[in-house]
């Protein structure tokens, strides 16, 4: 690794959580997790209910990294799902120039840096699938040509509930392209009378946030990801996780080795953001829930609850006898 600059710009990471946690407060293990899903080169999906804060979220992060010169952040649009949505209102459609006498390729809201897409389980499976190709390969395709989305492409989708009235349950190969799943979840009673207290504050740090990162830093960590140490033994780790999920009759659906691998990226991505360049056990322990259980499709909601954190909790068990570091 460059030493220097990515001791410098991990140190910039840190300067960016704390950026974000001047709008979002209370909310440090969820802002890592969200960073960990943009540095592995990935995506996120959080599920809650309304008025948790997931879309202020987006916005704070896009402003927080800088972008083009005089731009406040990096290009970022959001996208309200709803069931009449449409695939070319994400991509967009050809219109007819009446100077050139031809039609050109007006493009859509995906072709953005960070793209909130808010509600994603309102819109029929039709539309969502029409993520599947930007999210997995960074591109998109239209009739025979072929964009290519910038360097720096990272989803942030909200979903409610699966429980909620006017809701579809996510297709498996959707949920496949994100990397993290997490739950918002409220803050705790002391946290939510602070921002109570503060709201008007709070919302003034939104409109005057610091960008503190270069979207060309980011592209420089997501790069050095790859270069973190990783033992042979949290290797071992990843595969008894895995292989655990295929034999476990609680387990109707297990994880792939494209699990494997994104769980690997995530744990790099997870220590740089943690200020580390090596991973270690507790790191396994907090990403095997948020990178695997939204994979895995289970026998009943009793398996649901149990079968991931009985798997997770016996491998932490062995890992905690070899003693890595």
């Amino acid at each position: 690794m460059d030493n220097e600059y990515t001791e410098k710009a991990m140190q910039n990471i840190q300067g960016l959580i704390g950026n974000i946690e001047t709008v979002i407060r209370g909310k440090r293990m969820q802002i890592k997790l969200i960073l960990t899903a943009l540095l592995a080169k990935g995506h996120i999906l959080l599920e809650d209910n309304p008025g948790t804060g997931k879309t202020v979220m987006a916005k704070t992060l896009a402003h927080s990294i800088s972008g083009e010169p005089g731009a406040q952040g990096v290009s970022f649009k959001r996208i309200q799902f709803t069931p009449d949505l449409l695939p070319m209102d994400l991509i967009g459609s050809h219109i007819f120039d009446d100077i050139k006498k031809e039609f050109i390729f007006k493009r859509g809201p995906l072709f953005c840096n960070i793209l909130l897409a808010d509600e994603i389980n309102r819109a029929s499976p039709k539309v969502q699938s029409a993520l599947l190709e930007c999210m997995a390969e960074n591109q998109i395709t239209v009739g025979e040509i072929t964009y290519r989305l910038s360097d720096l492409f990272f989803t942030i989708a909200t979903q409610n509930p699966v429980e909620m009235e006017g809701t579809y349950p996510l297709p498996a190969a959707q949920l496949d392209r994100f990397f993290i799943k997490i739950n918002f979840g409220y803050v705790d009673e002391q946290t939510e009378l602070l921002i109570f207290k503060d709201y008007m504050g709070i919302s003034h740090n939104l409109d005057h946030l610091q960008q503190i990162l270069t979207m060309e830093e980011i592209l420089f960590l997501q790069q050095q990801c790859g270069k973190v140490f990783v033992h042979d033994e949290i290797f071992k780790a990843v595969g008894n996780l895995v292989w655990a999920t295929r034999k476990n009759p609680d387990i109707v659906l297990a994880a792939s080795t494209r699990a494997g691998i994104i769980f690997l990226k995530c744990l790099k991505a997870y220590a740089l953001v943690s200020g580390r360049t090596f991973v270690t056990e507790d790191d396994v322990k907090d990403l095997a829930k948020p990178v695997l259980h939204h994979r895995l499709i289970y026998r009943n909601k009793e398996a649901r609850t149990q079968a991931l954190d009985q798997i997770v909790s016996a491998e932490m068990e062995r890992l905690s006898k070899l003693k890595l570091y």
